[in-house]
């Protein structure tokens, strides 16, 4: 099969497209023939040497996929030589096959084709797993999510819509900030012009929100405490801008705040099964009546993998950049 090599830790041009045996399916696997790999801010990670896949998991990049089931591992009952999937996968999705947990797949929604429902599994089980379930956002409460133009923002402000909440998203520019609001976010902040706490604040008659998704880390971490009402959650996803540093612990103490966070992968395949499970009875049947959607902001051939990341780093793209593969 084709798949997407890279160096030891280097930038974007060390991508470069390899031939290697297929994987076969273990026990309770699937193979994937592979229409479309989504690309993930992990893979980026991955790629430098930074991230490094768990044991056992393919070395090859890539955390999503959709595709067909083309070979089933014993004691798989759930799918079908044929079926249409995307699914969440613990690596090698920038290849022609890859293996994944049966119970990590999904079928494909009603109506949306192959390259939008790669863009699901990744953006869909860590926002819910971070908002939905470890920050318990509910109907009436106020989420802050930051870069709200990239996959995981635009999910996020559609779950925060889609359980009732109020969502403020951050962008970079005028032109994101735009199009964040023609997605769905209530209250947009562009950061290089306005202090988002500052503008939190006046914008909820300064009660503070209720819930943070995070992904920058200690530079935030101050105001993040501040505007944060009684009882407010703090959830890590990533830390872009460093994960070290002092605390002040009053604030915490003051309004019982929690924090808290994770990362998709190294979960268990039980712990995954619970939240595919979820997003199967709740989110699945808004994306097949199309309330639910996801944004293919670009798409580039398998062996155009270098300029997918360096788009993806450049931070230049709206929504999901996915490669085809087998389109």
């Amino acid at each position: 099969m084709r798949y997407i090599d890279h160096g030891p830790a280097g930038g974007a041009e060390t991508l470069r497209l390899a031939e290697g045996p297929p994987p076969v399916p273990q026990t309770g696997e699937i193979l994937i023939e592979v229409a479309y790999a989504g690309v993930n801010r992990p893979d980026i990670l991955q790629r430098s040497g930074r991230y490094p896949p768990p044991a056992g998991a393919s070395p090859i990049l890539g955390l999503e996929v959709s595709g067909h089931v083309v070979d089933l591992g014993p004691g798989v009952r759930e799918w079908r030589v044929g079926d249409a999937v995307t699914a969440l996968v613990p690596g090698g999705g920038y290849a022609e096959y890859c293996v994944t947990p049966a119970d990590q797949a999904l079928r494909i929604p009603a109506s949306m084709d192959l390259a939008s429902a790669a863009g699901l599994p990744e953006n869909w089980f860590t926002v819910w797993a971070n908002v939905a379930d470890m920050g318990a956002l509910k109907a009436g409460e106020r989420l802050l999510v930051h870069g709200g133009t990239s996959g995981i923002g635009l999910t996020a402000i559609q779950l925060a819509r889609f359980l009732g909440a109020t969502c403020w998203a951050t962008v970079g520019d005028d032109d994101k900030a735009a199009f964040c609001r023609a997605s769905g976010a209530h209250h947009v902040i562009n950061y290089r012009t306005t202090d988002f706490a500052q503008a939190v604040m006046a914008t909820t008659d300064h009660q503070g929100l209720d819930v943070i998704l995070d992904i920058v880390g200690l530079p935030y971490l101050e105001r993040h405490l501040a505007i944060l009402r009684h009882d407010g959650r703090l959830v890590f996803i990533a830390f872009s801008g460093g994960s070290r540093g002092e605390i002040d612990l009053i604030p915490i103490m003051a309004k019982r705040l929690r924090l808290t966070g994770s990362a998709m992968r190294p979960r268990t395949i039980e712990e995954k099964r619970a939240v595919r499970d979820a997003l199967e009875a709740r989110i699945w049947p808004e994306l097949d009546q199309g309330r639910l959607l996801p944004h293919i902001g670009a798409r580039f051939p398998l062996h155009e993998a270098s300029r997918a990341h360096a788009l993806m780093e450049s931070g230049d793209h709206r929504g999901k950049i996915v490669l085809a593969v087998k389109p």
